[in-house]
């Protein structure tokens, strides 16, 4: 679903004047890309973190630029490293009859059946690459890892078919894998096992007769 965002047209100028603007509650800007020049703008930062933070980053938005409507997603997002704050976007205008890549983050979903054995789930690749209709991105990709056992690992060419969008990357691009328990966490294990028994037969080969 499209996210009106409006948005004014500004210079391009010096980097004192972008810290006015932010100053001034505004985030500076560029939008570019399909049938349009690279244009400078401005929008409402609270305006601005609301939309994101309902939306996310994967949303089609659609820009009203000084009274035209743009059809947009997001290119970059720039923070501030210390405070977290956004700095500055890139937006880029998209023909919504044809397909676009984007990175779409993995979600794990199930109780694998190797973790329940005591191995790691590890998630190696946090995203993959898709390409897809504008009306059609998904927040998220959802797998399920409940039958990964110890010692496996799950691949795109596993899920591949689960989506009507084309996955980028190549069949033996790593989602998520199970690793046993470390030999250090066997051997504690072991130990605490063996101790019962070796206090017994010690207790039993060196006890008194009875007078």
């Amino acid at each position: 679903m499209n996210t009106v965002l409006t948005a004014n047209k500004r210079q391009k100028g010096r980097q004192s004047s972008l810290t006015q603007l932010r100053q001034n509650g505004a985030i500076p800007g560029v939008v570019y890309g399909f049938q349009m020049e690279s244009t400078a703008i401005t929008l409402d930062a609270r305006v601005f973190a609301k939309l994101l933070a309902a939306h996310g980053t994967k949303s089609v938005f659609q820009l009203d630029v000084d009274g035209k409507r743009i059809n947009a997603v997001l290119s970059e997002v720039q923070r501030c490293a210390l405070k977290g704050n956004i700095k500055h976007v890139d937006f880029k205008s998209i023909n919504m009859s044809e397909e676009l890549e984007v990175e779409i983050p993995v979600t794990v979903i199930g109780d694998a059946i190797g973790v329940a054995d005591g191995g790691f789930l590890l998630q190696p690749n946090r995203e993959v690459r898709i390409k897809v209709k504008p009306t059609e991105i998904p927040e998220t990709i959802e797998i399920d890892v409940t039958n990964v056992a110890i010692g496996t690992s799950l691949y795109v060419g596993d899920i591949r078919q689960q989506f009507s969008f084309e996955i980028l990357q190549e069949d033996d691009y790593t989602l998520v894998t199970i690793t046993p328990p470390s030999a250090e966490n066997v051997q504690e294990d072991d130990t605490v096992d063996d101790t019962p028994e070796v206090i017994e037969a010690t207790g039993q080969n060196t006890s008194e007769p009875e007078a």
